[in-house]
């Protein structure tokens, strides 16, 4: 038998590194050989034939085929064992979308698994580096490279946790100014679509680009209301639904818009403010740690310690 060593070890994994690089390269190289003729006849019955598009169509296996059609189904499976494991779908799918993030749910499961393998391998590398210096049981190894999958996923849910409620907050501070804008468009004469459409434009904060989606699904033939409707329902934020519900009602009653969005625009600010309050309240608390445990002993300490310096000086 070969004794393995640290040497041997490495090399083995450089080799297989760089091999699978060679595999790549080589596979990328373009054929020189004629294309067939169902490849050059593809192109001009795509339209009609569903062979067609599937022949075209991007292989999804990469620059690797063997490896491709060996590793992607195990791949799929780890995504349906995590996604079955961790759950939460709808949830997920609702915090994409508040993120303002373009994966889909699987791409996201792709990447919740690829952190989870990462957790491991940090785990793995973690009992490796202990067991070199002291004798770890078997238990606490598997307990060591489970956490660390465990601690992976959690860090891409709080990550796209984070994204979400930083978007969310962003776009409630835009509100208000979204909304007077639109009100001083309304009352400019412009209708509630044209009045969108201006403010889409000229701002570019995260409201104005949802809103610049609501107008490109307006432009395709969307009812507005029915577009607007739908952003709410998908943002979930609740000044913005009230104000979407307030535009909606003066639509279908005639009411005018300008002070509607007006009175729309007072009370988000209103909110904001409560809201500036319950955290200041809040954190009032949190502020008191510094002071009590920091700043209060440090005065103290110089108030005390000349007096306690002259009295041994002196005796």
């Amino acid at each position: 038998m070969v004794r393995m060593t640290d040497a041997l070890a490495w090399s083995v994994v450089l080799g297989i590194t760089g091999g699978l690089g060679l595999w790549s390269i080589l596979s990328l190289i373009p054929r020189l050989s004629r294309p067939a003729l169902i490849t050059r006849v593809a192109p001009y019955v795509i339209d009609v034939s569903a062979g067609a598009r599937e022949h075209l169509s991007p292989r999804s296996t990469g620059p690797l085929p063997v490896l491709g059609v060996l590793v992607v189904p195990a791949v799929r499976w780890l995504r349906d064992v995590l996604a079955s494991v961790t759950g939460r779908g709808d949830q997920i799918l609702r915090r994409l979308r508040q993120s303002g993030s373009a994966l889909s749910l699987e791409a996201y499961r792709s990447q919740q698994l690829v952190a989870a393998l990462a957790g491991v391998m940090l785990g793995v590398v973690f009992v490796v580096a202990v067991a070199n210096h002291q004798q770890v049981s078997l238990i606490a190894q598997i307990i060591i490279v489970v956490a660390g999958g465990i601690a992976g996923v959690g860090l891409r849910d709080y990550l796209l946790q984070r994204a979400a409620t930083s978007r969310i907050r962003r776009l409630t501070a835009e509100l208000p100014i979204v909304l007077e804008f639109l009100a001083l468009s309304l009352s400019a004469g412009e209708g509630i679509v044209d009045a969108v459409r201006r403010v889409s434009q000229v701002s570019g904060g995260e409201l104005s680009r949802e809103l610049a989606r609501v107008i490109s699904s307006v432009n395709t033939g969307l009812p507005f209301g029915e577009t607007l409707g739908k952003l709410s329902r998908e943002l979930e934020l609740p000044p913005f639904t009230r104000c979407v519900d307030q535009i909606l009602g003066a639509l279908d009653r005639g009411s005018p818009l300008s002070e509607v969005l007006q009175a729309q625009a007072q009370d988000a600010r209103e909110e904001s403010k409560r809201e500036l309050l319950e955290l200041a309240g809040k954190k009032e608390v949190a502020m008191l740690f510094p002071l009590v445990f920091l700043i209060l002993p440090i005065t103290v300490a110089f108030a005390i310690f000349p007096g306690i310096f002259v009295l041994q000086v002196g005796f």
